[in-house]
């Protein structure tokens, strides 16, 4: 008998879209496209390679995993290796068709007809972490929240969509998860396009702009927040975590871990441009200064 208030969590990974992702990030833009025609190289699959344990360890951290599911052509070699670790941490591979000619293996579809129906099939199901970076799952993320479901979503930066970020209750990036670590780009290959990304999942998509500049935008967001915070409650000051709360409603894809910092507190004292800390005590309090607003 599930303990009231007990959160469960159920996992839905679709798995092409994060080993894609993580190989054109690390090896560059479109390279898994263009090696796979002459055939995909050991070495630079290794460079790549996803570890499935920190994406189940990080889902776990929101509560008991119900049920844990991945979605690929399990007979194609860039994914058989997986098999075993996948198996060994109870996840249910479900096979997909080999992709057609669009690069479409019908992902999205099945995960998002699977995870709508184990919501009704599993009433108890709380939180729902969705691993992909596509925004076919938009829809999908909106649909979670609106049966009451808290959405998780994480995908590999650069390759996922903000529009999907945004549908999430919380988005992290592959590469912010505890144990995944650093990793030096490729250098651009010729063919690769200068100023814009296309999206391996639709045909026809038009490229997005790049985003900009990270540690900019958290410093924006996080001078909104402050703004919001401030004048909704009429106060001088605002606690840390009601700040974070807010820039993380905001932006659920915000991570201070993602930006090299340590803690929410190191973030804001990199910033003494934009606020006043008083750490005098163990609540710690943050305000934005006069000259900043």
């Amino acid at each position: 008998m599930t303990e009231p208030g007990a959160t469960r969590v159920a996992v839905y990974l679709d798995f092409d879209n994060i080993v894609i992702s993580r190989y054109d990030q690390v090896n560059g833009r479109n390279s898994f496209q263009r090696d796979k025609t002459k055939g995909l190289d050991a070495n630079r699959l290794e460079r790549a390679t996803v570890d499935v344990g920190a994406i189940i360890d990080f889902a776990s951290s929101f509560g008991t995993l119900v049920l844990t599911r991945a979605y690929a052509d399990w007979s194609a070699d860039v994914n058989a290796g997986y098999r075993g670790q996948l198996v060994g941490r109870a996840v249910d591979l479900v096979q997909l068709f080999p992709a057609a000619a669009y690069g479409k293996n019908g992902a999205d579809i099945r995960l998002a007809v699977d995870t709508v129906e184990d919501m009704f099939r599993l009433p108890d199901l709380t939180h729902v972490v969705i691993v992909a970076g596509d925004s076919d799952y938009i829809a999908l993320a909106q649909r979670c929240k609106r049966l009451g479901r808290y959405v998780v979503g994480i995908g590999v930066a650069g390759s996922s969509s903000r529009a999907l970020a945004a549908a999430c209750d919380e988005f992290v990036t592959y590469d912010a998860l505890p144990g995944v670590p650093a990793f030096s780009p490729a250098e651009p290959e010729a063919g690769d396009l200068p100023k814009t990304r296309t999206r391996r999942t639709k045909a026809a998509e038009a490229p997005e702009p790049d985003e900009p500049d990270p540690q900019t935008a958290a410093t924006g967001l996080l001078r909104r927040a402050l703004q919001i915070g401030l004048e909704k409650d009429d106060v001088d000051w605002l606690h840390n975590s009601a700040v974070k709360a807010q820039m993380k409603r905001m932006d659920p894809s915000f991570s201070e871990k993602s930006l090299g910092f340590r803690s929410f507190s190191d973030f804001l004292r990199s910033r003494t441009d934009v606020v006043e800390l008083d750490e005098s005590s163990t609540t710690r309090m943050v305000r934005l200064r006069g000259d900043a607003g």
